[in-house]
């Protein structure tokens, strides 16, 4: 006759049976009640959970009955429930996803919900990340001068809510750092386009920014720089004179770099001051206007695509050798020409010798 089973040895039983909640854990239960600043979770055996008003967002379409994961904040509350967190199960979870899709080396789809001066913020499966400006691909860097802060954010802001193709660059769950680059999501397609281009094409490209010291051009997907010195034949001060941020241009490539073209847009037309100097020659007597005065000497413009300098020998002594005060800056003056390099792109002029024939 088997032995009966005492009420001590059930309860003993019963409990080693349902194991005991601890902070941390991950648990599974279904919706018992949604209320306005609660909701409460059947959790079977182990009683019931909490989860908060500070999460009400987060459970906004939860239907009494589903299952849902939550990890348990509080094993007991005074109330008896257990509290638990919707929030950082999903956050988990993530985690346990955006280390897999990292290793796989896996393009995702993210949009940015905010912005600051260094990138953008992204979340991803309940994980918080960043995309630093840095690792933005040519078509949404914000190519602007380097102390202008507040235009660069503007830039940025006009990314959030846009979809963005991305890999994941650097993930620590311990430091809670999540890395995105748009860069590197798109550079095997960039490799491949870069292969089918060799210096001397005609590309055509979109102005991604105006600076000081050339134009960034967006060539599907792969950044051009024009130089200030590409952009015209003729002396070009500044290059938001000839070309507006969103303007399609045409362009040559003059230079292949590692991850961007060098472009020219004055290279796609004759060089004019090849065709007018052929008009001067040593000793001609040229009208021309002071342009620029330096302390070498002054540049004078003698036809509408060529400049020739005057130096700063062909002056004379003391007082009559300072440009500054021999000059004035758009004055027109005669000269005699000394010499045409016509290979180097370079006129010489004399000041002295116009004064000697005028003897």
């Amino acid at each position: 006759m088997a032995k009966a089973t005492t009420m001590d040895e059930l309860l003993a039983n019963e409990s080693d049976s349902v194991k005991q909640l601890a902070q941390g854990d991950s648990i599974v239960g279904k919706v018992l009640s949604i209320r306005k600043h609660e909701v409460l979770v059947d959790l079977g055996a182990q009683g019931i959970g909490l989860v908060p008003r500070r999460e009400v967002g987060f459970y906004r379409n939860l239907s009494i009955g589903d299952e849902v994961s939550a990890s348990v904040v509080d094993s007991e509350m005074d109330n008896g429930y257990s509290l638990l967190s919707l929030r950082k199960a999903a956050k988990d979870r993530g985690w346990d996803d955006v280390v897999v899709r990292m290793e796989s080396g896996e393009i995702l789809e993210v949009t940015p919900y905010d912005a600051n001066r260094g990138g953008l913020l992204v979340e991803y499966d309940g994980v918080r990340g960043f995309l630093p400006v840095s690792q933005l691909s040519a078509e949404h860097y914000p190519r602007v001068g380097s102390s202008d802060k507040d235009e660069i954010l503007q830039r940025l802001n006009t990314l959030i809510g846009k979809k963005l193709t991305v890999r994941i660059l650097d993930c620590d769950r311990k430091a809670n750092k999540l890395i995105f680059s748009e860069k590197e999501a798109i550079k095997d397609g960039l490799n491949a386009r870069f292969e089918k281009l060799t210096v001397g094409d005609k590309v055509q490209g979109v102005v991604t920014g105006v600076v000081d010291f050339g134009v960034f051009v967006n060539v599907e997907g792969i950044e051009g720089l024009v130089h200030i010195s590409e952009i015209s034949w003729e002396r070009v001060n500044n290059p938001s004179d000839y070309v507006k941020v969103g303007e399609t241009i045409d362009a040559k490539i003059i230079a292949i770099d590692k991850d961007r073209l060098s472009l020219s847009i004055k290279q796609l037309s004759e060089d004019p001051w090849m065709t007018e100097v052929d008009q001067f020659k040593a000793g001609d007597k040229v009208e021309g206007t002071v342009t620029r005065i330096t302390p070498f000497g002054a540049f004078v413009q003698i036809s509408p695509a060529v400049e020739a300098l005057v130096h700063v020998s062909e002056l004379g002594d003391g007082d009559e050798a300072d440009p500054e005060k021999v000059f004035t800056l758009n004055e027109r003056k005669e000269f005699v020409v000394l010499e045409v390099e016509k290979e180097n792109r370079k006129i010489s002029l004399s000041l002295n010798k116009t004064k000697k024939a005028k003897k």
